[in-house]
């Protein structure tokens, strides 16, 4: 695993150890930082359930302003605060451990790009679709990495589907603030 793109071009990434472990492949990664690539130039990123922290490593690689990582493993943690030392994107970033769900209801942040990619044998992708319309600012964008299976909403709140990429077993759906 590495940073694609960026100032941090080529860097490795570690990665969690275990097989409930599915980091993002670089061709889907490839293909949402394709997406939302004239999104990100001085954004406000929060990557939840963000795992090793690649994808919001990634968007901060490409220029984002800051990025927010949240996930409810310790290890987790450790992982993401080693990678972005190791890439030296840490002054731009927010490690913190909560549940994803919790810090959803609870933060007051607006973020331009929030990137939602949990677990897929959960219902947590659909739960926080439900809270993260607040948490967006005007024209923001969430960006979901899924199951090709999953159906997803047509409109949620004051968010609208704009648009599915399927990638294989999985599908990536782009959502933005009206």
């Amino acid at each position: 695993m590495r940073v694609i793109t960026g100032t941090a071009k080529g860097k490795p990434l570690s990665t969690l150890k275990g097989d409930e472990v599915r980091p993002t492949t670089d061709r889907v990664k490839e293909g949402m930082f394709s997406i939302i690539q004239f999104d990100i130039l001085n954004s406000k990123v929060l990557d939840l359930f963000a795992g090793s922290g690649q994808l919001g490593i990634e968007a901060l690689s490409r220029g984002a302003q800051m990025c927010t990582f949240v996930d409810n493993s310790r290890e987790a943690q450790k992982i993401q605060l080693q990678n972005l030392k190791s890439t030296n994107l840490y002054k731009n970033s927010r490690v913190i451990f909560s549940d994803s769900i919790s810090f959803l209801k609870t933060t007051t942040d607006k973020y331009d790009i929030i990137i939602l990619d949990p677990p897929y044998s959960t219902d947590l992708l659909l739960q926080a679709l439900q809270i993260v319309p607040d948490k967006l600012n005007d024209n923001g964008i969430v960006i979901c990495e899924h199951l090709k299976s999953l159906n997803m909403p047509e409109n949620i709140q004051n968010i609208s589907l704009q648009k599915q990429y399927k990638y294989g077993k999985i599908k990536l759906t782009t959502y933005r603030k009206m």
